[in-house]
């Protein structure tokens, strides 16, 4: 019987340089890759997909969605570097993509192909189809953009890529396009950071062995010191080989550019319920939740009573008569932050009393972390056994005339120009000195480093 489904799937990099007419000689650095991608193209060739998936970082990309380029195909070329000769005009699977849509909406999941800003084809997909149409042209293609949404969501909707393929009987492979570091080296356009050689070298091994559930230990802030590319590409792809066995090869790996370019390719074995990783990971999540619930304190506990009550019922709890007294007659602006899955979903508060008692400013702050924060929309109920909240009780702002009265560990800022204002909390992760503090600021606030503006800090204390 013939097979159908997710007949394999590829982990590959996309400098334009490696296509010779971009590269104009400096692609022989890294004939390694070539040879590599060249091996990935015959095994796509053997394979005799119907469709080719490629997930791309740089098509088009949102905080919170999905994009599926819509349309029946689309057109591109390497004009924008130097090669306009080099052109690609492919065939999109509409059927393929309407089903996917069809899937997503279903699952109420963000995912479907509005908003479309460039229907030209991007480098991160068209590198890939250099090589692989000097093997193989009998195809369609699907492209799609990542999401600044958490790992756990990529994962998903791979395996919603899985089940469309599987609903329409389709031959496919998948193409995880994305590079890996950009901070191997001080002599790269990225300069380096010790983060990089890391990140390659957990991430190669990882998916040389198909240890897909280890994507999830990659911290949000490790990969973003260590700029690398593809990892949400790379989880997209585990996503779609979801509860299979896999047979893993490494071909190659190169950092001669300062940039990381790894190479893998992923032959699907059947069915194994042991490799249900989104699962187990959750299972994990949950886990760690529900023992926060029961250790944290009376501030913790209080933020997550109001949040609940909000999102469910709507209703704006009175403050309890059993909390801490100190509770009920100490003022203090407070904030109450909310993460899923390790990324921030809300964070809202005040700096300076607004209520009769910090409790109070904890309900109300937590109502607004949960719904009015303007970068995220609103949480929804299936989202509460998902969310891990702190809140910081501050102390009130005093007037500093330097960075040196600063320290990130012990100090929040906020900086004021005429009336934008923007504050960071102090001991955050990944903010690891005062420049950065400040800079992160004076982007909250909308401030321009080289205007004249005011610093303030105070100290907080974090109750999680």
């Amino acid at each position: 019987m013939e097979n159908n489904g997710i007949l394999g799937a590829f982990m590959v990099p996309h400098p334009p340089m490696i296509v010779p007419e971009v590269g104009r000689g400096s692609e022989k650095s890294v004939e390694e890759t070539t040879d590599s991608y060249m091996k990935v193209a015959e095994k796509i060739a053997a394979l005799k997909p119907e469709t080719i998936i490629i997930t791309s970082p740089h098509s088009i990309m949102y905080a919170d969605y999905f994009h599926i380029s819509p349309g029946t195909g689309a057109k591109g070329s390497f004009a924008s570097f130097g090669a306009p000769s080099v052109r690609f005009d492919v065939e999109y699977d509409t059927e393929l993509s309407a089903k996917l849509c069809e899937l997503a909406d279903k699952d109420d999941f963000p995912a479907g192909v509005l908003g479309e800003k460039d229907k030209n084809l991007d480098h991160g997909t068209m590198v890939p189809l250099w090589f692989i149409l000097k093997k193989y042209t009998d195809f369609r293609l699907i492209r799609i953009g990542l999401s600044g949404l958490p790992l756990a969501d990529h994962y998903r909707f791979g395996t919603m890529i899985k089940d469309a393929v599987n609903s329409l009987g389709r031959k496919a492979v998948l193409v995880a396009s994305g590079d890996l570091s950009h901070k191997l080296k001080e002599s790269g356009p990225y300069g380096f950071a010790k983060e990089g050689p890391e990140y390659d070298e957990r991430i190669m091994d990882v998916c040389s062995k198909a240890e897909f559930g280890r994507l999830f230990d990659f911290d949000e802030n490790f990969c973003r010191k260590a700029a690398e590319c593809g990892h949400r590409s790379f989880v997209i792809m585990a996503g779609a080989l979801d509860g299979l066995g896999v047979e893993a090869k490494r071909l190659s790996h190169q950092d001669v550019t300062g940039v990381g370019y790894g190479i893998c390719t992923f032959k699907p074995l059947g069915v194994d319920e042991n490799r249900h990783f989104l699962d187990e990971y959750l299972k994990k999540i949950k886990s760690e939740i529900d023992a926060k619930k029961e250790s944290c304190d009376g501030y913790v506990r209080l933020a997550r009573q109001s949040l609940e009550s909000y999102v469910l019922y709507h209703k704006t709890i009175p403050v309890p008569d059993d909390i801490a007294e100190e509770m009920k007659t100490t003022r203090a602006g407070a904030f109450v932050s909310i993460h899923k899955f390790g990324e921030l979903r809300g964070c809202i508060g005040t700096t300076e009393p607004t209520t009769p008692s910090v409790a109070k400013e904890i309900i109300n702050n937590a109502i607004s972390a949960a719904v009015n924060d303007p970068r995220f929309d609103a949480i929804r109920p299936d989202e509460l056994k998902w969310l891990d909240i702190n809140v910081d009780v501050l102390s009130p702002a005093e007037d500093i005339s330097s960075k040196a009265e600063l320290d990130v560990k012990k100090y929040g800022v906020i900086v004021s120009c005429g009336r934008r204002r923007g504050l960071l909390l102090p001991d955050l992760e990944g903010v690891d000195t005062v420049d950065d503090q400040i800079s992160i600021a004076l982007k909250k606030g909308g401030i321009r480093p080289d205007e004249d503006y005011h610093m303030q800090r105070f100290e907080a204390v974090r109750h999680i």
